[in-house]
């Protein structure tokens, strides 16, 4: 069976980045590819921050606070300042993301057997198997950036972002959106945009180094989607990537069983999560 995201990634292809479907009563505009994706939440993020009316909210929160990923308005702004100040304040909010971080970091299993002999082979040089992994060795460890960035653009596990609402009548693409419309960006598009990525659908670290060997950022980069709704844990859960990721492999070998064949398929859901497996794990 297609993934929804796979599903609506195809008729982008023939209809365009901007297209709707009638979803029952309802219809939703789908806005693929990363130029539209970011002229709707980055460069219109006034115009579409706000969430749509959904009726299974109203059971799910009490009052009109809707939580900090279903509000809108004045509502959604006080509780996002209080979120952003909590996480820089007091540095919570790791639990919130473990799920995201556990996710990923499967994907991270799936490709370790590819690129470890090099990213190790980074590691023991820059900061060697006894010293712990600090954020101040990230720009030292160029390939082992990119592996992590790459297989978080792989991986891809909020395939089709959140809903969001045209908060008054405007233009994308060409197309009027009138007020009121349900608008959901297709973050997979972005990930795997043929215009942005010279081997969208390979597993490839070189998306994020140029021709020296250092670190680029990719402005088509865009896991935890972008603008005013960006994840407000983003800043965190790249942090844990790292120190996670280096600190195993500072350690540990990684393989998988003989016979076994991995994928990035797998099941959809509000994330994309990847199916079960098993991995041997092989002090160094």
């Amino acid at each position: 069976m297609t993934h929804p995201h796979i599903y609506f990634t195809k008729l982008a292809d023939i209809y365009g980045n901007v297209f709707s479907v009638r979803l029952g009563g309802e219809k939703m505009v789908f806005v693929s590819g990363y130029r539209m994706v970011k002229e709707a939440i980055v460069t219109q993020a006034e115009n579409f921050v706000d969430r749509p009316y959904n009726a299974i909210n109203d059971r799910l929160y009490s009052g009109d606070s809707g939580g900090l990923f279903s509000s809108s308005g004045e509502t959604w702004k006080r509780q996002r300042r209080f979120a952003l100040s909590t996480l820089r304040s007091f540095g919570l909010g790791k639990g919130t993301m473990e799920q995201s971080i556990c996710e990923e970091s499967r994907h991270l299993q799936e490709e370790i057997e590819k690129e470890k002999d090099k990213v190790q082979a980074e590691i023991d040089r820059v900061i060697g198997q006894i010293q712990l992994p600090r954020m101040a060795d990230r720009p030292n460890l160029p390939y082992t950036d990119a592996v992590i960035h790459e297989i978080q653009r792989m991986g891809n596990i909020v395939p089709l972002n959140l809903v969001r609402m045209a908060a008054k009548d405007t233009t994308l693409g060409g197309y009027v959106i009138p007020k009121g419309t349900s608008l959901l960006p297709n973050l997979t598009s972005v990930l795997f945009d043929k215009t942005e990525w010279e081997t969208p659908d390979t597993f490839n670290p070189r998306h994020f180094l140029d021709a020296e060997g250092k670190f680029v950022k990719r402005d088509a980069f865009l896991p935890f989607s972008a603008g005013k709704r960006v994840c407000l844990g983003e800043g965190l859960a790249k942090m844990e990537l790292f120190l996670f990721l280096v600190g195993l492999l500072q350690k540990l070998s990684f393989s998988v069983p003989d016979g076994v064949e991995l994928s990035t398929e797998g099941v959809t859901g509000l994330t994309l999560v990847p199916h079960s497996f098993n991995v041997y794990t092989k002090a160094r």
